[in-house]
């Protein structure tokens, strides 16, 4: 098994992690920063982690984890598997799914570790294009289009990384129908719901043929928790994903979850925190989206942390990312997600600063006479 270079991360752990660290962020998909003090603190009782005992917790998570994040989605308990992170919750699907000739079909643009994984399990990745005339959609028909009887799984992924486009429940529900009438499950990665700037969004948890994956890292802003899920109606298939756990990781640490429930208890005070940030950084972003159109052309987000726009001339725009990173201002290449012409841009992590960032962007845009 070979696994290509992973661009994105090496992107983001070269400058995140640098000394001194990167003063605006602006390439980070998650939103702004808890500690663990500040987490703990949530609710009229601080979280007290003194009896938690250091051994493992059930392969499947603790019942007081699953029902937490049964509640988050509005499902049964039942239905829920932890993971260690939604990465380990690809891995076991790509993993449990893989068979000789058979493909997964995914969003491009989309997550890159997406057909990384799948190609490490044996399957082979193929894409489906989103149009940025339309929006970045992900539209029924057209997905179908693309299906075949080697087709072992279908992605969707709203809010949509990178480019921050919903797709509607009832558009959800209409795909997984006749994805089961062909015998293909649909996953719907969900770790930016239910972040949306337009109509709120019922999670598509619950629908038949529908698996649902999602994490504290995106949306809760608690990506050091490492903690993930998947939610399955099929008795038998979760099963085998439990067992899959069990030969992957064992379980995750009772610690985590202990911190992982407290915090989906209080999922409101962290959602609206993030909601608070992301809204008045988007709000930034669209002037400043304005003022820089000669250079800059977008689809503005409907629902998660990111935006992908793109440089008009069709310049390739890692010299662009490279020249704001020695200018302290992280964005993501658009080459680490397939299209260099685009960038990827967080707008949810930066609490302070995010205006001092855009400025710092527009006088680059002038330095290097684009647009």
């Amino acid at each position: 098994m070979h696994l290509p270079p992973f661009a994105l991360d090496h992107w983001l752990s070269a400058h995140d992690f640098a000394d001194p660290p990167i003063a605006f962020n602006l390439a980070s998909s998650t939103g702004p920063r808890w500690s663990v003090a500040d987490l703990c603190a949530l609710g009229d009782q601080p979280l007290d982690l003194g009896d938690v005992v250091l051994s493992y917790a059930p392969p499947a998570g603790t019942p007081a984890l699953r029902s937490a994040i049964a509640a988050f989605h509005g499902v049964d308990a039942d239905m829920v598997v932890a993971t260690t992170g939604a990465s380990e919750a690809l891995s076991i699907l790509f993993c449990l799914l893989s068979r000789p000739g058979a493909h997964i079909l995914l969003p491009d643009p989309g997550y890159p570790a997406y057909d990384a994984v799948a190609r490490g399990w044996g399957l082979t990745a193929r894409t489906y294009r989103l149009e940025r005339a339309r929006g970045f959609a992900q539209e029924a028909d057209a997905i179908l289009a693309d299906v075949d009887r080697d087709t072992a799984l279908v992605i969707v992924n709203t809010p949509h990384n990178p480019s921050g486009s919903v797709m509607p429940r009832e558009g959800i529900a209409r795909l997984a129908g006749a994805l089961a009438d062909r015998g293909i499950p649909l996953l719907v990665d969900e770790v930016y719901h239910p972040l949306y700037f337009g109509p709120p969004q019922q999670s598509a948890a619950g629908l038949a043929n529908v698996i649902v994956t999602s994490d504290l890292s995106k949306s809760l802003s608690l990506p050091g928790l490492r903690t993930g899920w998947l939610i399955d109606a099929d008795s038998e298939r979760r099963a085998r994903i439990v067992d899959a756990r069990s030969y992957f990781t064992i379980s995750a640490s009772p610690l985590l979850e202990r911190l992982a429930t407290h915090a989906l208890h209080h999922s409101r005070l962290i959602l609206d925190r993030l909601a608070t940030v992301a809204g008045a950084n988007l709000t930034r972003l669209d002037e400043f989206m304005d003022s820089t159109a000669s250079a800059l052309a977008w689809v503005r987000p409907s629902g998660g942390t990111t935006a992908f726009p793109w440089l008009v001339d069709g310049q390739d725009s890692r010299p662009l990312c490279e020249a704001l990173a020695k200018q302290g201002v992280l964005l993501a290449p658009g080459d680490c997600f397939g299209h260099p012409d685009h960038m990827r841009i967080g707008f949810a992590q930066q609490a302070e600063g995010f205006g001092v960032a855009l400025a710092r962007f527009g006088e680059t845009l002038d330095r290097l006479a684009i647009g």
